[in-house]
């Protein structure tokens, strides 16, 4: 890097449903990036990323430290970084929607598995991230902004121009998995319920359980097992 859908009561009501249902286990590929400067993956969406809202969400362990950038989740225009998510040299979590970034202090992430969502809505220009099931304080960011189609959505890597251009120092190594879109905002109810596992709504941008998945370069797909994740019990609010 060249540095109307479903109402918020309604999506609540069904993840809490879903929670007194009892737990339903997330089943989930789990991906493996290796050092390399070519090393992806390509991801096929449902639909196209047009898109004036959003939630993201991601699971990913690396051991990466020190001064480092490493991109987590890369989408790319002919000319543009549409929606890139990166963890900063600093430690911060940020997003960059074709322009400068909104940039969030977080705890620092260990080597194990985490749990990260991104929300942004271009009517208020709200955005939030939360790690763990935890929200930031919310900033206003890229305000009237839209998220252009057309572009491919990238793991492990940053395209500095239209799949190219790629800079080893600024690659994904790691795991990544349970990778998770909406053209719309999740409540934080919901959030939180993704982050112990809870499998309570089919992604309708990305899909991890049925995305289709194009590796590239050092790359290695372990077999579909469950997160064996427990259900919580203590209060959500």
């Amino acid at each position: 890097m060249q540095k109307q859908h479903k109402g918020y009561s309604s999506t609540i009501t069904d993840a809490l449903a879903h929670t007194n249902a009892g737990y339903k286990s997330l089943s989930a590929a789990r991906i493996h990036i290796c050092t390399s400067q070519d090393s992806l993956v390509e991801l096929t969406p449902a639909k196209p990323l047009s898109l004036d809202a959003f939630t993201l969400c991601l699971r990913f362990a690396t051991e990466l430290k020190g001064k480092r950038e490493v991109i987590l989740f890369a989408y790319r225009t002919q000319y543009f970084d549409e929606l890139n998510v990166w963890r900063e040299t600093d430690g911060r979590l940020s997003l960059y929607l074709s322009g400068p970034g909104a940039f969030f202090e977080v705890p620092e992430l260990g080597p194990l598995a985490n749990h990260v969502c991104l929300t942004w809505e271009s009517l208020t220009g709200r955005t939030t991230m939360y790690v763990n099931g935890r929200s930031s304080a919310s900033k206003i960011y890229q305000r009237g902004h839209r998220v252009r189609p057309g572009g491919k959505v990238i793991l492990g890597q940053d395209p500095d121009n239209f799949l190219g251009d790629f800079q080893a120092e600024q690659s994904f190594v790691g795991e990544i998995f349970g990778v998770n879109m909406w053209d719309h905002v999740l409540p934080s109810v919901a959030i939180q319920l993704l982050s112990t596992g809870e499998d309570f709504s089919d992604a309708n941008v990305l899909d991890w359980a049925t995305v289709t998945i194009i590796p590239t370069g050092s790359v290695v797909e372990f077999q579909k097992r469950s997160l064996d994740l427990k259900p919580t019990t203590h209060a959500l609010f």
